[in-house]
Formats: structure tokens, C-alpha cells, sequence
């Protein structure tokens, strides 16, 4: 059995180790020099769209799937008639428009902060108008880890926000003042059966996760987010690993975004659940049995974000995953797990070497 795999980063690596643990093979297309997946399988070198590429990993795979969501959809469909693509590429499409993504959350019927189109410089007024203040202002299609984005806190920041990004098609978002946020994680495979993790609560700062701990004691909260995920899991005829970001107000989840991917804030369950994300993702794909979700004990991660120090390597009791990328300010390089017998004794730790982390990094 052979997976192809669009994109060769740290995600591609972790489905490279899982798929190694199923016996199964990868090999990757990707055009970097040094992409992390390379540990993990063959890496055909050419550009994401590349026609005679795509053809070979069609020609030679038994399934094709992606590891991040700014993928060519063009690229899906000059091969879904040749190889099983999944998931879906509607599914893609959705998530790389954010405002076909609230679209579809509207019509499932998932709650969302408001928003409005931003076609002109006087769309942004009519949106302060309309949502009040803060409103966030963010490019509708290729912004992560908080690129692209612009929060308007008075009316003079108007002009500021049109200048940095007016030149993309655009969306005003409703600013939320959310208690924390949650991200829910699922998986369904071919024949429709799926399977749901627990919460994962996160932590982001300059717009990049910083940390997720997880389970979340919230059974109200984790029962609302699992009745979303199902719903979008099958409305969409998804197969493969999908997360849903949301933010918590009191009792209320408001969905923020969905990645239709494996997801950072789900890196925990490598050693924190009885299957992780990844071995799910491949198990959906291949239509074989998903794995139990259930919690092995009360997991943290920490991402390593711009370098990774030698605290990080020198802590007991902890996993450190090194993608073998080079140091670069605001690059993901790794992140560390812990699991602990109880939740305040993984916070503990979780928060103490989250502090270590980063001021080694500075």
C-alpha cells in the first residue's frame, strides 16, 4: 500500500512515522530544498501544480492526500479521476475562502461571530458600523498563523488597515471576547464510521499556537463541539482527519475556522491518546478501522517556535519532536509533549516549560 502525500513539512513527517507503524509507504510531492518529511519517504521535488508530478503520484499511489490547505484545488481535480483524493477537495475549497467557510458554517447551522465582505475602503466603515469595535480585518484566502490580518480598535486605524492589506479580497470578523479557545479534532474514513477527541484548549500569541493542553473538563462544551464536527464530517462526505477551531463565551462555542487536515493543537495525542491524529488520518484514508480516542492520562504541548533551546532537550518525563527544520524567527521547529496522571500537574509543568521555552528562545 502507498500514500501519496501533497507536501512534505512536519506534518507530512508525523503521517510519515505513522504510516511506517501501519506498514505502509509514503512519498511526497514538495518543491523545498529540505523538506522535513524527506525522513519519512521518497520526495518527488516539483512544484505542488506540476502536471507530469501530479500524474506520477497519481500512476503510483494507491491514495492521495495533503498535509496543509493552501493546495491547488485545480491540482486535486487533475487527479481524482485517476486516485482516491481525500479528503474531498470541496472540502479544500471551503477552508481556503474564509468567507465560503462561514458560509457553510452558516448553512449547518455552527454559530460564528458576525461578519462582513470587504470589497472597498468604505466596506470597512459600513463593517465598524455594523459589528462596532474591535472588528478584525482579515484576507479572505493564504493568511495562518495570524499573517494577514489587521485589528481596526478606532476609526483612525481605518486607513492604516486598508493600506496593509487592501489589495487582497478581504472579510471583517466581529471581534469576540472569548473566555479561551477550543479546537475539536475528528475523523471519519470511506465508510462513513468516525471518531471524535477530546477538546484540546489553546493558547495563541502574535497568532501562532503556542500551547494545547488536553482533555478539557467541559462536558457541555465538548458534547456541542463533537455534534458541529459530526455534522460537517458528514455534510461534507469527509474521509480523513478534521479540526474545528471555536471560540468558548460562557456556555456557547462560536466557530472560528476549520483546518480539513491533521492540526498543531492535536500534536499532543502522538503519546497523549490511544491513537493519534495521525494514525487516524491514514486509517480514514485507507477505510480501515479508526482507533479508540480515549486519553492515555492529561496531555500538554508546547510548540518551539524560532529555535529550540537546550532546556528543551534536557527536561525528564517529556517527548521532544525535532522536525529537523533550520532556525528561523516565528518557524515552527518542534514542540514537546508531557502527560501527567492529573490535569494540575500537567498544567504545572506545561506552563513552567512553556515559560523556560521561550525566554531561551528570546
Amino acid at each position: 500500500m502507498r500514500i501519496g502525500i501533497i507536501g512534505a513539512g512536519q506534518l507530512g513527517q508525523m503521517l510519515g512515522f505513522s504510516a511506517r507503524d501501519l506498514g505502509v509507504e509514503c512519498v511526497y510531492l514538495d518543491p523545498s530544498d529540505q523538506p522535513p518529511a524527506a525522513a519519512c519517504g521518497d520526495v518527488i521535488r516539483r512544484p505542488f501544480d506540476d502536471p507530469a508530478a501530479l500524474a506520477e503520484l497519481a500512476a503510483t499511489c494507491d491514495v492521495v492526500t495533503f498535509e496543509f490547505e493552501n493546495v491547488p484545488v485545480e491540482a486535486l481535480h487533475r487527479i481524482e479521476n485517476d486516485v482516491a483524493v481525500y479528503p474531498p477537495a470541496s472540502a479544500l475549497q471551503h477552508s481556503q475562502d474564509r468567507l465560503a467557510e462561514k458560509q457553510l458554517f452558516e448553512r449547518l447551522g455552527i454559530p460564528l461571530p458576525g461578519y462582513r465582505v470587504v470589497d472597498a475602503r468604505a466596506d470597512i466603515e459600513a463593517a465598524v458600523d455594523a459589528l462596532g469595535l474591535p472588528v478584525v480585518i482579515k484576507t479572505r484566502r493564504l493568511g495562518y498563523d495570524g499573517k494577514g490580518q489587521f485589528v481596526i480598535r478606532d476609526r483612525t486605524d481605518i486607513d492604516k488597515a486598508w493600506q496593509a492589506i487592501g489589495g487582497s479580497a478581504l472579510i471583517a470578523e466581529q471581534w469576540v471576547p472569548f473566555d479561551y479557545e477550543v479546537s475539536c479534532i475528528g475523523a471519519r474514513n470511506v465508510d462513513g464510521e468516525i471518531a471524535i477527541y477530546p477538546l484540546s484548549h489553546n493558547v495563541h500569541e502574535g497568532g501562532i499556537l503556542r500551547t494545547s493542553r488536553s482533555p478539557v473538563d467541559a462536558p457541555v462544551l465538548a458534547d456541542t463541539a463533537e455534534r458541529y464536527v459530526r455534522t460537517m464530517l458528514e455534510h461534507l462526505d469527509y474521509v480523513g482527519t478534521l479540526a474545528l477551531e471555536l471560540f468558548v463565551c460562557g456556555e456557547k462555542l462560536l466557530a472560528n475556522e476549520f483546518a480539513p487536515r491533521v492540526h498543531n493543537s492535536g500534536h499532543w495525542s502522538i503519546e497523549g491518546s490511544k491513537t493519534s491524529q495521525f494514525e487516524n488520518h491514514l486509517r480514514a484514508i485507507l477505510n480501515r478501522p479508526l482507533g479508540s480516542t480515549d486519553s492515555v492520562g492529561h496531555a500538554g504541548m508546547v510548540n518551539l517556535i524560532g529555535g529550540i533551546p537546550a532546556v528543551a532537550r534536557n527536561i525528564g518525563d517529556t517527548y521532544v519532536h525535532d522536525y529537523g527544520k533550520s532556525p528561523r524567527p516565528g518557524r515552527k521547529l518542534g514542540h514537546i509533549t508531557l502527560i501527567r496522571d492529573t490535569a494540575s500537574e500537567r498544567d504545572e509543568l506545561l506552563d513552567s516549560l512553556h515559560r523556560n521555552v521561550t525566554q531561551s528562545s528570546v
